[in-house]
């Protein structure tokens, strides 16, 4: 997720979905007895060329074993369904672009920038995208646009325009899974106050989007400093929102939105205030349906993890803030350690929110100085961004808990030193979380002497990151020693894959290795294929990419590279949809800060690359949306039986065309005298016809059938056939004396003697077409007929002499 400590605008977006559909359930023959044993990536080059840089591409494959021994190998390919300025989005009966925001009143919001010139605000920010599970059998998709970069004026429109999400509904393709949206509409925030800055987003068990709101505005700095970022951006937010600037409360966001679709594709949000206000990414839920861990983006941010009072209800709960205790550090740089839960509190939402409605702020919770003071503990966590000395004020724990979750972890001692947390997903088996900290440094390095806060990170400086994996427990006690309501408490933090930062760039601009790993940003895991996806944020990579990691074997594999300074986000694994699996993945801003990026002038023209990415998709314009296709289902088993061998029709050196049946809908190809010519796809009733030129006789035709599956049936050979007769033989003079006819004849043909009906002898040409064919003396007068008989039965005319 963008900084916005990074420059004063992110750059623009771009988005696509890597989705990866399966076989046709159709195609596929009942294997119940048949599974996936293994997936293997087989990886893509980092792009090497301007145009390769440009594109979102891939040319990584998917070998899957299966448990009968065979082995398929699938290409991966890429496909866009829309772009974030688009007009696919129907609201009040208008089509409009569909990263375009809605206000209160669900009117597209407008931006009023140029003078003369409205136009509405269109989101080049695309995000989470989250693939829900069936609902009547009927596929949709909700996709976040975090930010608007620019407004049209070229200023910086960041954290000051209402975010949105949209609802698509998809049709998918019965036979090949192939996804186009049929129709996208905008959610409605107005119940919960608008959206704030969605980052990434994740599916809950019961199959709602879980949303986020991150960066939450400083409650500090709104209410004491009328110049902060807290109080100008809210009410920037407030004014295009509500149209009224003095709705803007800090505390209306920096929470998680849950939204729900019904069966008639009617989406509905609520925000979920007891899971805690901070900076969230998202919200991972653990298979108990209660608990869930976040990832608290920004310098300086806590870990957090949240128990739920009842299953797939979080709409109360307890919240948790984790104390880390460093054991080592990794060889990689990565580090490990303990995690020691304090609990914050407890809270229903309804009690959080009526706090929020009765107008708390910041004061009413903490008194402040600005000096060391007794009875006041010093603090640093991101939303304020340096130390500040608070002492809480009585009878506000609930409110600082769940209002001021960061400050008050670290008030209770929490670690508040981990920077840009970002992506969190579930290895369920193996009872594993995996957190993405897309930069390592700041806070986790080890801090100055004579620090007023603690230091319970000290790892060493890794620009390029690391993912993390926490290890699950059941029977963890809490910090005072009380247990804690859950099988599915972290207990350890170690390092699992990291980057490595180069001292100086590549000739491409490279500032981590290539071949790693750089700021992991999103993580998604496939419970089918045993990986772990990891979709980059990273300005040390000048193209990010998207990494498939096997838990199993450990081999990193590159799936995906996106342009040139774009972000690569909403990474989504979904195993099963109607029987095709899809990964989905965006990715943002497309040409940011390139330009300030050194490369090697023999290797890449930064003018032109700069040039080819404005041309071809605008730097800071739009965002696209889009899937990859090509793996098989891992729900329905493809058909590993190979065709029959297709017939073939006779085939004559008069023939021009070859044909014949094979099985239905397959792909026949051709080959001649073993060269492949050339392919078909057999019609309904599996007929199949080529067009050829006229061949000799005897040359080999070869004909093969692959079906859908990719199985190749035997080949079916026949030879041209001779239908051509021999040419009249020629005879040399025959007298009353001669004992052998002779002459030329063509060559292996046999030479038969004919007087009237009966056969006076016979005899092959040699190899030069000679022929001596014994016969009795015949007398004068008498009558000789000559033909020559090739070895296909073809009969030349007669050549007709007398005796003499």
């Amino acid at each position: 997720m963008k900084s916005i400590t990074k420059k004063g605008a992110a750059a623009a977006a771009l988005a696509l979905a890597i989705t990866i559909p399966a076989l046709s359930p159709s195609a596929a023959a009942p294997s119940p007895q048949v599974k996936v044993d293994s997936v293997k990536f087989s990886g893509m080059k980092a792009p090497a060329t301007i145009d390769q840089m440009v594109k979102t591409y891939t040319n990584a494959s998917v070998e899957v074993k299966y448990s009968n021994g065979k082995v398929k190998k699938f290409p991966l390919t890429y496909k866009q369904l829309f772009k974030s300025e688009d007009k696919v989005a129907t609201v009040n009966g208008e089509k409009i672009p569909a990263g375009t925001p809605i206000d209160y009143y669900g009117d597209p919001i407008v931006d009023n920038s140029l003078p003369g010139s409205p136009a509405y605000f269109v989101s080049d920010a695309p995000d989470s995208n989250s693939l829900l599970n069936p609902i009547d059998g009927k596929l949709y998709m909700l996709t976040h646009y975090e930010y608007q970069t620019l407004d049209a004026a070229g200023k910086s429109a960041y954290g000051i325009v209402p975010a949105s999400i949209s609802l698509t509904t998809l049709d998918q393709d019965k036979n090949t899974g192939e996804l186009k949206e049929k129709e996208v509409k905008k959610v409605d925030f107005s119940n919960v106050n608008g959206l704030w800055i969605p980052c990434n987003g994740s599916l809950s068990p019961w199959n709602t989007h879980l949303s986020s709101e991150e960066y939450e505005p400083d409650a500090r700095g709104f209410e004491f400093d009328p110049a902060s970022s807290a109080r100008t951006w809210t009410e920037s937010f407030a004014n295009l929102y509500f149209g009224d600037k003095s709705k803007a409360n800090p505390y209306f966001y920096g929470y998680i939105p849950e939204i729900s679709v019904n069966r008639d594709g009617e989406a509905k949000a609520v925000k979920h205030y007891s899971v805690g206000r901070f900076s969230h990414e998202l919200m991972k839920v653990m298979p108990d349906n209660k608990t869930a861990f976040f990832g608290d983006d920004g310098s300086n941010t806590t870990m957090f993890m949240y128990v739920a009072n009842k299953e797939k209800d979080l709409s109360a709960g307890t919240l948790y803030a984790a104390k880390f205790h460093q054991t080592k550090v990794n060889d990689d740089k990565s580090g490990a350690g303990n995690l020691e839960w304090i609990k914050l509190g407890e809270a229903s939402d309804k009690e959080i929110k009526k706090l929020i409605d009765k107008g708390i702020k910041f004061s009413d919770i903490f008194e402040t100085s600005d000096v060391p003071k007794e009875g006041f503990k010093a603090i640093k966590q991101y939303s304020y961004g340096k130390v500040e000395y608070l002492k809480l004020k009585p009878g506000m724990e609930k409110a600082a808990a769940f209002l001021e979750s960061r400050r008050y972890a670290g008030y209770l001692g929490g670690t508040t030193e981990f920077n840009k947390m970002e992506g969190i997903t579930l290895n369920s088996k193996d009872k594993k979380v995996y957190v993405a900290i897309a930069d390592q440094s700041s806070g986790m390095e080890k801090a100055a002497a004579g620090s007023e806060v603690p230091d319970d990170i000290q790892l060493p400086k890794l620009k390029a990151g690391a993912a993390y994996q926490l290890d699950l427990t059941a029977g963890q006690k809490d910090s005072t020693g009380q247990l804690i309501n859950s099988n599915y408490v972290a207990a350890t933090m170690n390092g699992l894959l990291a980057g490595e930062d180069l001292a100086s760039a590549d000739a491409y601009g490279n500032t981590a290795n290539v071949n790693k790993i750089a700021s992991p940003d999103n993580l998604s895991y496939s419970e089918a294929m045993r990986t772990l996806f990891i979709g980059e944020d990273s300005g040390q990579h000048t193209n990010n990419f998207v990494w498939a990691y096997n838990i199993d074997t450990k081999e990193l594999s590159r799936v995906l590279s996106a342009p040139a300074g774009a972000e690569s986000t909403g990474l989504f694994a979904a195993d099963d949809r109607n029987g095709f699996s899809y990964i989905m993945s965006n990715f943002q801003h497309p040409g940011d800060e390139v330009d300030k990026k050194q490369f090697d002038p023999a290797v890449v023209n930064k003018e032109e690359l700069l040039k080819a990415i404005d041309e071809q998709i605008g730097i800071n314009k739009t965002g696209g949306i889009g899937y990859i296709s090509g793996l098989p289902s891992f729900t329905k088993m493809p058909d590993f039986v190979a065709p029959t061998a297709p017939g073939v029709d006779k085939v004559t050196d008069k023939s021009t065309t070859v044909s014949g049946k094979a099985e239905a809908s397959s792909t026949v190809k051709l080959y001649l005298n073993g060269k492949y010519q050339k392919s078909t796809t057999a019609d309904k009733s599996g007929k199949y016809k080529f067009s050829i030129s006229k061949q000799a006789a005897g040359t080999e035709i070869k004909v093969t059938a692959t079906d859908t599956a990719g199985n190749v049936s035997s080949a079916k050979t026949v030879k041209v056939l001779d239908t051509t007769a021999p040419g009249k033989p020629s005879v040399n003079k025959v007298t009353y004396k001669t004992l052998y006819v002779t002459g030329k004849a063509e060559k292996g043909s046999t030479v038969y003697i004919y007087k009237e009906k009966t056969v006076l002898g016979k005899a092959a040409a040699d190899a030069k077409g000679t022929y001596k064919v014994k016969i009795k003396s015949q007398k004068k007068g008498a009558a000789l007929r000559i033909v020559a008989k090739d070895k296909a039965g073809n009969i030349s005319q007669s050549t007709n002499v007398k005796v003499n």
